[in-house]
C-alpha cells in the first residue's frame, strides 16, 4: 500500500497499473487530471493476510482548491507468483 501510495505522489503510472491486478486494471490512468493537487500524508490503519489475499484500511490526506480532504479506504490485495496486486477498495464515507 505504501509503494502504491508513493507512486500516486511521484505520478508514477506504470508502477500503479503493473501492481494493478489484471482483473479489475483500467487500461490507463491520468494522474495529471484524476488525482489531488497535492498529497499530504498516509496512515495505514489497519492490515490484514490471511493466505493469498490481504486487506489494507488507510487514511490518505490532500490538498486541493486551498481545502484539506481525507481519502478512507480499505482495499483489497492478492499475492501471485509472490507479488501482491491491488484489486479494488471500498471508500468509507465522510472520508
Amino acid at each position: 500500500m505504501r509503494s502504491r501510495y508513493s507512486a500516486y505522489v511521484l505520478g508514477l503510472e506504470d508502477y500503479l497499473l503493473t501492481s494493478w491486478h489484471a482483473s479489475k486494471r483500467p487500461a490507463t490512468l491520468d494522474l495529471a487530471t484524476d488525482t489531488p493537487g497535492k498529497w499530504l500524508g498516509l496512515v495505514i490503519k489497519a492490515s490484514h493476510a490471511e493466505g493469498d489475499r490481504g486487506e489494507v484500511e488507510f487514511l490518505a490526506r490532500y490538498k486541493m482548491g486551498g481545502r484539506a480532504h481525507r481519502l478512507h479506504e480499505r482495499s483489497r490485495f492478492v499475492r501471485e507468483d509472490g507479488r501482491w496486486y491491488y484489486v479494488d477498495g471500498e471508500l468509507f464515507e465522510g472520508g
